[in-house]
């Protein structure tokens, strides 16, 4: 198969809800939900039937190539390579891979002795080859990854590579044309959806429709978040609402948002920035928090469309100056100009 084959698929991080639900040990009662709802075969990840038949291809005809995941956090790639492993090795899989993050061990040292050394190791299992996982493999540094590159040429009779990433622009070209590569997006929202509700009920969480709603909004088809998000409130709350979701994941109330918005858009300048001010004071705010609210607020109002793009310009500027380490008390004020300024072109 050609190396530089880019395969574009979507994953989700799809729950063995049939592998774990009220059977399991109790021992894993306390494990993270992200861990204890894991998929544990190739089968589980149901919804992405392109990305698991490919690689039980590859498996089948033992001709697994390099693999390079990458995509969004939350998206199923390690998820992936570990029912990879257990598809390969059984379960017994532990022996036969190593599996490092390159967040925590970046640097050329590790390619040159705990990767090199392992690499060199032939392997009696049947399969002929062990495997190596590179998680967040985007932190290494380039030394690191030209290390790599003469690694991977060098014991591919011995081993098979699956490096992970968020960002594949920062991988060298030199590693990316040695995998195969597929891409992971987002979840749509109707998987996560699906994959909550199973653990809702296997875990009785309380949880009202405008909870769920919240959650699933602030998940942005990151399943991770979302299952960490509702394990938080079910440990936090008896019953868990579109306030509770808010509050513990530190993101501002849409009602909050509304406000803000509108007094910016309607209040005198001074009259304005007191509101938001103690509002950020009472609630726990950044004005980061408010921008990435007012961008979404913005599309459901009505404003002519100059004055619109107008202000995302603005959202966008403010949002970049304070990411440099501007003032939040100057750029609040700028940005209450701005949003004057657009209601000024609007009514032109």
């Amino acid at each position: 198969m050609d190396s530089d084959e880019d395969v574009h698929m979507s994953d989700a991080e799809t729950i063995p809800f049939s592998a774990k639900g009220k059977g399991k040990a109790a021992e894993d009662d306390n494990l993270p939900w992200v861990e204890k709802y894991r998929p544990v075969t190739l089968d589980d990840v149901v919804s992405h039937k392109d990305i698991t038949s490919t690689i039980e291809k590859f498996i089948e005809k033992n001709r697994l190539p390099h693999l390079l995941f990458y995509g969004p956090p939350g998206t199923g790639k390690t998820s992936t390579i570990l029912a990879v492993a257990r598809r390969i090795y059984g379960p017994s899989y532990r022996k036969q891979i190593l599996e490092l993050n390159a967040s925590d061990d970046r640097g050329i040292d590790i390619v040159r002795e705990q990767i090199k050394q392992f690499a060199e190791t032939r392997t009696l299992f049947a399969k002929g080859f062990k495997l190596i996982i590179l998680d967040e493999a985007d932190m290494m540094t380039q030394a690191a990854q030209a290390a790599l590159r003469r690694v991977i040429e060098h014991y591919t009779r011995n081993v098979r590579f699956c490096i992970i990433c968020n960002y594949v622009n920062k991988i060298i070209p030199a590693i990316q044309s040695r995998c195969t590569r597929f891409r992971f997006s987002p979840l749509p929202i109707l998987e996560v959806k699906k994959r909550v509700d199973n653990v809702i009920d296997a875990e009785r969480v309380k949880i009202t429709d405008d909870g769920k709603g919240a959650l699933l909004k602030l998940s942005k088809g990151d399943m991770r978040r979302a299952l960490n998000v509702l394990q938080a409130c079910h440990a936090a709350y008896d019953l868990t609402g579109e306030t509770e979701i808010y509050n513990c994941t530190g993101n501002p109330h849409p009602s909050d948002i509304e406000t803000v918005v509108n007094s910016m858009l309607t209040d005198e300048f001074t009259t304005s920035y007191r509101m938001i001010t103690t509002l950020k004071t009472e609630r726990g705010l950044a004005l980061q928090d408010l921008i990435t609210g007012a961008y979404e607020y913005l599309e459901t109002i009505e404003l002519k469309p100059h004055a619109k793009i107008y202000l995302l310009d603005h959202l966008a500027t403010t949002e970049y100056r304070l990411s440099t380490g501007a003032s939040e008390k100057i750029q609040l004020t700028a940005l209450l100009g701005a949003f004057k300024m657009a209601v000024e072109i609007s009514a032109k």
